[in-house]
């Protein structure tokens, strides 16, 4: 299977494999940057000696909000904020350990249940969005090859149409599931940047902890920013490996 001027073909090497390599080893060096960042940081104990769980409780009580559980879940780094349940559910590394950041990244938590009690738009429009994002996700690629495999070798007749459709149809859907990266990222930095001032208007942690406790926080930002990164390369790797078909 040959596509136009791209020279892809049973033999031949993709070079459109690169913009999928390039946004793997994107995601694997943010991913490796969070985890040695927060490890570097587990050990800086915070002045007050407060958990995870405790700091996460006074942030949402001084927020105003009540209706919000602090609860445990299993493994590392597993943190995230539910808005069915509205549950806090912090890891294992989180919840009872008094480091500035763990206590970092519940504040974080709570900064999206902050989010949600005050409408934030941009996590309203995302909450939207999953279900959207996640059949995208599912039917693109079927889609895609369905129409590129109907219309391989095909003129300009009804089949060729057909596939064309197809293929436009999972582009869409993928896009959809970028569109859902992209989205991510405002939610995620303005749950820190509240986070931030949360843990220093309430005398949580002093400047010098707070200055610890961002790089926590950026750096897990930036598995986000990976995130969409990789999702955008993938997303022009499918226009570039459609395009190349519709010129052949």
């Amino acid at each position: 299977m040959y596509y136009g001027g791209y020279g892809i073909g049973y033999g031949f090497f993709d070079p459109t494999y690169l913009l999928v390599l390039v946004g793997i080893v994107i995601c694997a060096i943010a991913s490796w940057n969070v985890k040695a960042t927060f490890s570097r940081y587990k050990q800086v104990r915070s002045r007050l000696g407060m958990t995870g769980a405790q700091a996460a409780e006074q942030v949402l009580h001084n927020a105003g909000i009540f209706d919000v559980r602090v609860q445990h879940v299993s493994g590392n780094l597993t943190d995230h904020y539910d808005p069915r349940s509205k549950t806090v559910n912090l890891s294992d590394s989180v919840y009872g350990s008094t480091s500035v950041a763990a206590i970092g990244v519940a504040a974080h938590e709570c900064g999206h249940a902050i989010q949600h009690a005050k409408h934030y738009a941009p996590l309203d429009f995302r909450t939207w969005l999953v279900p959207v994002a996640n059949f995208g996700s599912a039917i693109s690629w079927p889609m895609i090859l369905i129409g590129l495999f109907l219309g391989y070798g095909s003129s300009y007749t009804a089949g060729n149409s057909i596939a064309g459709t197809l293929i436009m149809i999972g582009i869409w859907a993928f896009a959809a599931s970028v569109l859902f990266q992209i989205v991510t990222l405002p939610v995620e930095f303005n749950a820190s940047h509240r986070a931030l001032i949360m843990l220093r208007d309430g005398h949580m942690l002093d400047d010098g902890e707070l200055v610890h406790t961002r790089k926590v926080l950026v750096a897990a930002a930036l598995t986000y920013v990976a995130g969409a990164l990789s999702a955008i390369l993938q997303l022009l790797r499918i226009i570039l490996i459609t395009q190349g078909r519709d010129r052949d």
